[in-house]
């Protein structure tokens, strides 16, 4: 007796499905002709695991790692081994990126603090409200909610 199935058909919609997850994969949807959004969100994507693998190390001002940090040194530090290259100070990263707004941001975009006097602090935005970051000294590289609506988003070119 053979047993015939839609083997072939089930197989090209696995695919397409698995091929949908992977272009869904962390928040990001890739479509045609986005080369680049698709090129810069795999590398934000990586700058991310990179400053999550940081867990635990110590905040030490002026430090870029690779076993301590200050905030710019932990997002200059996981984007540089992303394949990115961003300027030293937090202030000056904001000016290196595209500036987006937080209805549009996506994971591994960063997270820059704000007040009167300019932009003084930066994370790596989580997803859900959280951004990794080397908040103060006496602290250790963290995920933390976003605690403040004084912030601006931006993404690494």
């Amino acid at each position: 007796m053979t047993v015939r199935t839609h083997t072939p058909h089930l197989l090209a919609r696995a695919g397409a499905v698995s091929a949908l997850a992977l272009a869904t994969l962390g928040g990001t949807t890739l479509a045609p002709g986005t080369t680049a959004d698709a090129e810069a969100a795999t590398v934000s994507a990586h700058a991310l695991r990179i400053a999550a693998s940081k867990r635990g190390s110590p905040y030490q001002y002026g430090a870029m790692g690779p076993y301590r940090f200050d905030c710019s040194g932990l997002t200059l530090y996981s984007f540089k081994r992303a394949g990115r290259d961003l300027p030293r100070t937090a202030a000056q990263q904001y000016g290196r990126t595209r500036h987006i707004p937080a209805s549009a941001r996506r994971r591994g975009d960063l997270v820059f603090f704000h007040s009167g006097n300019g932009i003084y602090h930066v994370g790596i935005y989580a997803g859900h409200g959280r951004m990794w970051h080397a908040p103060k000294a006496g602290s250790v590289v963290r995920l933390e909610k976003i605690w403040s609506r004084a912030v601006s988003y931006g993404r690494v070119r």
